[in-house]
Order: C-alpha cells, then sequence, then structure tokens
C-alpha cells in the first residue's frame, strides 16, 4: 500500500496529461493513436528504467545519450544497407552497451571516480569518437530488418512497444528479486549495505551494465524510429534523469519504483507531445526538465534533515 500511494501522484499527473491530450487531439483516443504515443515514448522509457537501477543505487550515468548515438552511427556504417549484415551488428551492439555499462562500473567502484565525473568523461570520449568516425555526417544506412523493430508492427503491435513490456516486465522483476533488495540497500546505506554481506561494488557495476544494455536497446529502436544522424542521442540522458525523479526516485538512492520511473517517462513524453499540440516551442522543454531536476534535489534536501532526525 505504502508504494502504491508513493507512485499514484505521477500515475495522476499522466492521465491529466493524455486526457488533455486526447481533448486537442481526439485521435489519441483510438487504439492506433495510443500505440503511436507508446511507440514514440518506448526508448525513452527503457532508458529510463535503465537510468533508474543505476540512480537508485546512488549513482548517476550521463553517457546514455551518446551511446544511443554511437549505436545508430556504427550500425548505419557497418550495415550499410546489407540485409545479412543486420543480425550480427545488433549482436555487436549490445556487446558495445553492456562494454560502455562495464567500464563506467568498473572505474566508478574500482578507482573510486565519482559516477557523474566518470560518466561526464565517457559521454565526451563516445561524442569525441562519433565526430572523428564520422566528420559530424553520418555515412552508411540501415537495413529495412534493422529498421523494422522501430518503425513495423507485428500485427497490429507496433515491435518497439512489445520489446518495451518484455524489459519494462524484466526490469520489474529484476527489483522484486534478492538483487533489487541489495540495489535498494546499496543506494540507502553503503555501509550498512556491505557490513550486512551485499558486495557493493558488484552491485552498483551491475547496475551500470544494466544501464548500458538499456541504452543499447533504445539506440536499436530510434534508429529504425528516427533514422541516422549524429545527435539522435543529444539531450537523452538528461531526459532520461528527469523521467526518473519525475517518478519519485530519490536522487541520493535508496528509494523510488522502477514502474514509477517508466511512469515518468511516459509523463515527459505526454507533457512534451501536449507542448508540440499546442504550438509551444521545443525550448520550453529544456527548461521544465530544469524545472523538475531542480524540484527533485531541493525535495531531497528537505526530506533528508527529516530522515536523520526520525532516525536519531
Amino acid at each position: 500500500m505504502r508504494a502504491l500511494r508513493s507512485m499514484g501522484p505521477i500515475f495522476l499527473v499522466l492521465a491529466v496529461l493524455l486526457v488533455l491530450i486526447a481533448a486537442a487531439n481526439p485521435f489519441f483516443l483510438e487504439p492506433a493513436g495510443f500505440l503511436a504515443f507508446v511507440k514514440r515514448a518506448a526508448p525513452l522509457v527503457i532508458l529510463a528504467a535503465g537510468q533508474y537501477f543505476v540512480i537508485v543505487s546512488g549513482e548517476f550515468d550521463l553517457s546514455v545519450g551518446s551511446l544511443v548515438t554511437v549505436q545508430v552511427v556504427v550500425a548505419a556504417r557497418l550495415i550499410d544497407g546489407e540485409e545479412s549484415a543486420t543480425w550480427w551488428v545488433l549482436a555487436l551492439l549490445i556487446v558495445i552497451g553492456l562494454l560502455v555499462g562495464l567500464v563506467n562500473g568498473v572505474i566508478t567502484t574500482g578507482l573510486r571516480v565519482p559516477s557523474f565525473i566518470t560518466t561526464l568523461g565517457m559521454m565526451l570520449v563516445l561524442s569525441g569518437a562519433v565526430f572523428l568516425w564520422t566528420g559530424g555526417a553520418p555515412r552508411g544506412a540501415l537495413s529495412e530488418t534493422f529498421r523494422m523493430f522501430g518503425r513495423k508492427d507485428l500485427g497490429a503491435v507496433p515491435w518497439s512497444v512489445l520489446i518495451l513490456l518484455v524489459m519494462g516486465g524484466a526490469a520489474i522483476m529484476l527489483m522484486r528479486s534478492d538483487f533489487g533488495k541489495r540495489l535498494m540497500a546499496t543506494g540507502d546505506n553503503e555501509r550498512a549495505a556491505g557490513l550486512s554481506g551485499v558486495r557493493v561494488n558488484r552491485t552498483r557495476i551491475l547496475a551500470f551494465v544494466i544501464s548500458g544494455l538499456a541504452a543499447a536497446v533504445a539506440g536499436i529502436l530510434l534508429g529504425g524510429f528516427a533514422g541516422v544522424s549524429a545527435q539522435v542521442g543529444q539531450g537523452l540522458e538528461f531526459q532520461a534523469i528527469t523521467a526518473v525523479v519525475l517518478g519519485g526516485v530519490a536522487l541520493g538512492g535508496g528509494r523510488g519504483s522502477v514502474v514509477a520511473a517508466m511512469a515518468g517517462a511516459l509523463t515527459l513524453e505526454a507533457l512534451f507531445t501536449l507542448l508540440n499540440l499546442y504550438g509551444i516551442s521545443g525550448a520550453l522543454e529544456y527548461a521544465v526538465q530544469g524545472v523538475i531536476i531542480i524540484a527533485a534535489v531541493a525535495a531531497g534536501a528537505v526530506r533528508l534533515p527529516f530522515k536523520r532526525v526520525a532516525r536519531a
């Protein structure tokens, strides 16, 4: 019941936004219209789910946007329109995502570099690598099989929605497992978790690996949906963090629901959709994200003293 109460506000906000969208665009009420919205939101929801694991462990991952761009650029260059290359390139993209997450986790935990610095550095490395490889203009083309996951349907349901359901279900199961309990304990109190037998470093490394995997899948979907661009992942890291804190997840770690984090991503996408429907400048999106993040940090700062008093 306590978890349901904490998730209630984000679902209420989401419901209000969906009603406003439907009022402005009646097509949204039809199954095809709603599925199109979820299809468009799927990459961000998956990114938010991955970011949730890192944030709830008490860390950050700023590299996911650049990793998404790497996925799309590398796929276009290696496939170059050849259908036969699709499947091994897809496997390679998953491996790249896992490796980037592993490197982030090992540097953060093993070398004790703050995750903000580690992943900021990784973001710059990946962005520089993309620019060096492409000269600012990506080459190659994605195959139809590759683009199927981002833009085609399986029957009446988009592939991206099905993938979102699988990834979301896996995230929920992970958080209900022993790993989820260890992750929460690590984010809530690292020292206490360590004394109780939790392998804190390993737990956080796995959180970064999950985030890298989520970014790889989101990149695959965005490549199919949006096409090849050197800016396809620009700003997604901040959108993912905004979505997570909008879902009520504590930036300091140890509190929050992965379901609420994914709902936060849907809410953010619904808000952007509503702004576009009313012709409000896209620049306002960044202002909205900034306000949400500042408000979340401020709320956490206010909540922390009360938490310490309660413990005392």
